[in-house]
């Protein structure tokens, strides 16, 4: 019993820790963006950062000299990055341009490092729309050309999460 006890604190101990293989590789993953049910795979995706931010409101509070912070909404904000290879967000922009029509789209992100322990996680922003983006571009030092857009999306969803690091319990 004694034995067993001590192999199970010892497990504990070894798993104390994660282990770099869980850490989600950035590269390993796929994005899709749906504009007006037509679903594009963007493979030329290089990064994307989808941020959530609470709305708070100050409250001041009889008896403390500090005000409490109490959330009263969220807003949300992206960016992303891809090879300057595709013009459907362009084509987004110039519609708008010519008839004043607002075009908006659908994106899921997946994070999936075959390697990790985690699994996957998908992440799918809904009713994303354009702040603006690059009409046209040109670099004779450049390697190759990337194609940055910001973006607003009105809500998000997550069908996939990553499960717990044993570390973690």
């Amino acid at each position: 019993m004694k034995e067993k006890l001590l192999k199970l604190n010892l497990q504990y101990f070894a798993d104390n820790t994660m282990h770099a293989r869980d850490a989600i590789h950035g590269g390993q993953g796929e994005c899709y963006v749906t504009i007006e049910g037509n679903r594009y795979k963007f493979a030329q995706a290089i990064n994307i950062d989808a941020d959530m931010t609470k709305t708070k409101t100050k409250v001041p509070i009889l008896g403390k000299i500090s005000k409490g912070n109490k959330a009263t909404g969220a807003e949300y904000e992206a960016s992303a990055t891809f090879h300057f290879n595709t013009s459907i967000f362009r084509e987004i922009l110039y519609r708008y341009k010519e008839t004043g029509e607002d075009i908006y789209f659908d994106m899921q992100v997946t994070n999936e490092d075959k390697s990790s322990s985690v699994g996957r996680q998908t992440t799918i922003l809904i009713d994303c729309n354009l702040d603006g983006g690059k009409l046209a571009l040109l670099d004779a030092d450049a390697d190759y050309l990337e194609d940055e857009i910001s973006f607003t999306f009105e809500d998000w969803e997550m069908p996939e999460k990553f499960s717990i690091l044993g570390a973690m319990l």
